[in-house]
Order: structure tokens, then sequence, then C-alpha cells
């Protein structure tokens, strides 16, 4: 069987790179899918996957898990792709996830939406993240097509909006009930497999000062300063989270795998005078031994325990992800590992210091769920940004050793 697998990778790893390199030109950052929906629908299709389109809605703004960190973004006509494989009956079902979006291009980034190819590596924006999962998958269903492999059990996939921007797409097909005895969410694991996977928050705080000239000392009180007060405030807030956070087998090996960022601060229209307003962003992460309701509250209890007036602050939060944490010794990670090794590409297993819509399934749908990939996250969302082709065969060689046994081929 391995055998059979590696040649079939092989046969067609050509048509996928030139996949990969189509659906990179198309521009998909958040909110402008659109068009690259309807080339997969068209691409992904085969005598053995039936795909639908999976409506999105305005509504969808009105959930309680929706996220905001790009504003104004409608959803009336645009959709999520549902793909499905059906198998021959009495096996388990196997979920896939991968986001279409991307980031917006890196400045100096002159190849964002025209891959070039160097050797067996595809640069471009989203060639790792996540459009080489998206590849990967392809490349996955072309195999189990050419081999002719019957499955007892089904595979569907999830292709979905706006993960970089909150994980709207993936919450809206949490919102469809989809059921599933295992789910892998493809993002670049770069060798290693992920069963828990931190949380995060971002966070807004406006600020509301007294405006005035540099020399009414005493009349003014500074926006600008107060930004400056949170930002020292949150980072001993973090600090101490980080030390309270601490014995996570998979999360302890990194000095901080859940760092505060600070991204943005807008204030001020003229260098002698006091701000009245000022707009801080920024982004922090957590742990399992916090959710994503005791980060918001306490956040806002630092800052006012810090020596901010309640009154003078606004703390809003855009994007707030739980953590998903899986047991790793789950059948599903542990099936993963032995199918990885028989492929010849062993793994190891780690937590993922970023966030991803893992916990929309795990933690929602709870559906068992890990992260894999191929390529690395170090070169996500970089001027860099690229993924190997041998990366992609690699990832596709372990998860159709670990198809095959988990779903039941004949």
């Amino acid at each position: 069987m391995q055998a059979r697998i590696q040649a079939a990778v092989k046969k067609a790893l050509p048509e996928t790179q030139k996949f990969l390199c189509e659906i990179i030109k198309y521009p998909s950052v958040s909110g402008q899918e659109h068009d690259l929906m309807l080339f997969l629908q068209k691409a992904l299709v085969s005598r053995n996957v039936q795909i639908e389109q999976i409506p999105l809605s305005n509504a969808l703004i009105n959930d309680p898990d929706y996220c905001n960190p790009v504003t104004d973004i409608k959803y009336n006509g645009r959709f999520n792709l549902r793909l499905s494989r059906p198998g021959t009956g009495n096996g388990r079902k196997l979920l896939f996830n991968a986001h279409t979006d991307v980031v917006p291009a890196s400045e100096g980034m002159t190849h964002a939406w025209q891959p070039v190819i160097e050797g067996d590596i595809i640069y471009g924006r989203g060639a790792c993240d996540d459009k080489g999962q998206i590849a990967l998958f392809y490349l996955v269903m072309k195999v189990l097509d050419e081999m002719g492999l019957k499955l007892k059990g089904d595979i569907v996939a999830h292709l979905v909006n706006e993960e970089e921007n909150g994980g709207n797409g993936s919450l809206a097909m949490a919102r469809t009930g989809e059921t599933a005895d295992f789910c892998i969410v493809l993002e670049p694991t770069e060798n290693r497999l992920l069963t828990s996977i931190r949380g995060a928050v971002w966070f807004k705080i406006k600020f509301k000062g007294i405006a005035g000239h540099s020399g009414t000392v005493g009349q003014t009180k500074s926006a600008l300063l107060m930004a400056r007060d949170a930002i020292a405030i949150l980072e001993k807030y973090h600090a101490n989270l980080l030390k309270s956070s601490r014995g996570f087998k998979l999360f302890d090996a990194s000095p901080n795998p859940m760092p505060i960022t600070f991204g943005k601060l807008q204030t001020g229209n003229w260098p002698a005078a006091a701000p009245n307003a000022a707009t801080l962003e920024g982004v922090l992460g957590f742990l399992p031994n916090k959710t994503k309701e005791d980060i918001c509250k306490e956040m806002k209890a630092a800052l006012i325990e810090g020596g901010l007036a309640e009154n003078d602050f606004e703390l809003s939060f855009m994007y707030r992800h739980d953590c998903s944490v899986l047991d790793p010794q789950h059948e599903g990670p542990q099936m993963m590992l032995k199918s990885a090794a028989a492929a010849g590409h062993p793994l190891t297993l780690d937590g993922m210091p970023a966030s991803c819509d893992a916990w929309f399934y795990n933690n929602q749908l709870k559906v068992p769920t890990l992260v894999f990939g191929a390529g690395t996250l170090k070169v996500a969302h970089s001027i860099k940004e690229n993924i190997a082709t041998t990366d992609i065969a690699r990832a596709a060689e372990i998860l159709l050793n670990f198809i095959a046994e988990y779903c039941e081929a004949k």
C-alpha cells in the first residue's frame, strides 16, 4: 500500500503544483474570497467528490462569536464550500477544514499574486497559509481517485472564508451542526502534530482625555499618556498570566507561547497639544487554564486596578478564540503518529503558539480535532511566504496512510 501511495503522489504532484499556482493568483483577502470559491467549486469536482455551496448571510454578524477586526464586510450572496466523498457505509466520518482567505500582501511583495517557482519551492501570498493546505487536500483527493480506493467511511471538507480575521467562515459551518468522528484542521505545522491550540483575543481600547496647549499644565489630560500607561499595565498583566499558565507540557518548551502584541496606536494631530482621544489595538494569547471570557473580564479589571479611571476608557474585543485541547493519547493523534512513521515521515506532538479555527470543531461541535499540514508557520504572512512541493507530498502520504486506516480502505 505504501509504495502505491508514494507512486500515486509523485504522479499527481506536477498537477498539484499547477493547481496551487492558479489559486495563489486570486487576491482572496478576508471578505474577497468569492472568485476563488467559484474557481475551487469547478476545480475540485471529480467523479467521487460532491460539492455544494453553503450560503452565508448578514445574520452571521449577530452571532455572539462573530469577529469583526475588518469592518463593513457583508455576507449575503457569499458562500463556503462543503465537499464530500461518500464511503460505502459503516465507517467513520473524517472531516477536514481549510481556509481560502489570506492576509494582504506584505509591503514590497512583488510576487504576492503571481507565484514564483524556484526548484520545488513556490513563493506567493497564501503559499503555505492556507492555499498550500487546499492544494494538499486536492492532492489527497486526486490520489484516492487514482488508486481507486474504496473507503467505508465518509470524507468531508469545509473550505471556508475569513479565518484570518477571526474564523467567521468556520463559525458559519459550526452553526450548521456538522457531525463527524474526527477533524483535521489544515494549517502549516512543520512536521508536527498539534493537539493543543492556544486561544487569543484581539482588543481595542479607546481613551478619552482633555485636549489642550502644551503650556497649560494641569488643565489637560493626555489620551496618549493613558495609552502609554495601559501598555505598561497590560504587559504586567501578561507577565503574571504567563507565570500562572505554566504546566502545560506541550507549551512549556516555549519561553512565551502566548505573547501580547500592541499593533496599532492612533492619536493626536499636533506635536504641541495633548490629544483628547487615542485608540490602542493589539492581541493577547492565552493557554487552556483560561477562557476568552476570563481574559476579557481580567483585562478590564487590570486596567482599572492599574490606575485608569473606568470612565476614561472603553475596552472592546474584535476577535475571541478559545483554546482547543485534544488528549494526545486519543486514538486520532496516535493513529496519525503511526501513519507518519509508516510513511517514513515521523511527526512530533506539540502545541500551537497561535490561534486558529480548531476550537469551533473541538469545543462547539464536540468533534475531536487536531491541526496538521504542510510547510511552516515561520514564513506565513511574510514577504517570503513559500511552500515546498516535497512538503506537500510528505503530508499527503501521511494523510493517505491515515485515511486508509481510519476510514477503512477496501
